[in-house]
């Protein structure tokens, strides 16, 4: 029982941390921002950071890489079949995650970024998506795959984008239907009747 308490109180503190971080990198880069000042507007004492994390830097990484891990295990849910039949399945847990993490997102994919960050998800997604459509269409062309999915991933990558600019108007079940729409109708989509 009492480790369970800790443990709570370890993630609220976490959490209080990376809400922080957060809202600072809307005002400013990451190598501009002190502990301190995030330590006061978590309302908590330097020492309780370093108890958790080295520097900012450091919190900034462990944030990158639990929203990547979840990112990670769900698109590794997914099988060739759910990628063929009906890619929107798969999109609406994307733009969900997105969704649930749109603040964090959009600093990741914004201007101040992190390009490391957004290579790794094209190369996560390119992987995981080659691999299981040229189990689907066995014979296509490998180089013509290879362009194909450069093409499809960062597409998606300009839809979230997209989205997340125009304040996240549409729902995450909106843009994975839209999504699937332009990966599998292409240039077709623009012709569609209203």
């Amino acid at each position: 029982m009492r480790k369970e308490g800790q443990d709570r109180r370890v993630r609220k503190t976490r959490k209080q941390l990376k809400d922080c971080l957060i809202q600072l990198l809307k005002e400013k880069k990451v190598q501009d921002i002190t502990v301190r000042e995030l330590t006061e507007m978590a309302d908590l004492n330097r020492g309780t950071f370093y108890l958790h994390y080295k520097d900012v830097f450091d919190l900034l990484e462990k944030t990158e890489a639990e929203l990547f891990e979840e990112f990670n295990s769900l698109v590794l849910s997914h099988d060739a079949q759910d990628l063929k039949q009906r890619p929107s399945l798969i999109f609406h847990e994307i733009f969900s995650l997105v969704y649930e993490n749109a603040d964090l997102v959009e600093i990741l994919m914004g201007e101040n970024g992190d390009l490391n960050f957004i290579n790794r998800l094209k190369h996560l997604v390119r992987e995981k998506c080659l691999r299981d459509w040229m189990e689907v269409f066995r014979s296509g062309d490998p180089l013509v795959f290879e362009a194909y999915f450069s093409f499809i991933v960062s597409g998606c990558v300009g839809l979230v984008q997209y989205w997340l600019q125009g304040g996240l108007k549409e729902t995450p079940e909106q843009m994975a239907l839209l999504a699937e729409q332009i990966i599998l109708q292409g240039i077709n989509v623009l012709d569609r009747e209203k």
